[in-house]
């Protein structure tokens, strides 16, 4: 082996290298854009149950949708961060406190007035998850029962 044999392979390797690999396929691709969508969803989701709560409690002037979507944006970054790069139990504190204060700060209340924002959420999203359950469940007995039936 010549040092120009050498040099042509390592030359080969670093194009070989230095080539985009597109070997990425269609399932990795859905995958990505399928929770790019979930995340999408449940950002407006999370506002809508927001802005509800805020108009319960603060009132109409001071709940409004932009605060609510920046609220449900900047809350579920910063909770999906202290998630990741905390332990447990510190995570959780700290995404409450998170919560509590952009909800304090964009809907310019005080902090029983976040608090009660953050409880009515929750119950508006416990009442939804049931009625829903509760429908779903009903249609997959309607869809036994049309199935299992004789024509």
């Amino acid at each position: 082996m010549t040092w120009r044999h050498i040099i042509g392979v390592l030359m080969q390797l670093l194009l070989v290298s230095a080539r985009p690999n597109w070997s990425w396929g269609i399932r990795e691709g859905l995958t990505l854009l399928f929770a790019i969508a979930l995340f999408l969803i449940e950002l407006v989701v999370l506002a809508v149950l927001l802005y509800l709560a805020g108009l319960i409690v603060v009132g109409k002037k001071r709940a409004l949708f932009s605060d609510a979507l920046i609220i449900a944006l900047l809350g579920t970054v910063l909770s999906t961060l202290f998630v990741i790069f905390l332990p447990n139990l510190i995570a959780f504190l700290l995404i409450v406190v998170t919560w509590l204060i952009l909800i304090k700060r964009l809907f310019e209340t005080g902090w029983l007035g976040a608090i009660a924002v953050g409880i009515l959420i929750i119950i508006i999203y416990l009442a939804i998850l049931v009625l829903l359950a509760l429908v779903l469940g009903f249609l997959g007995l309607i869809v036994k029962w049309l199935t299992t039936m004789p024509l």
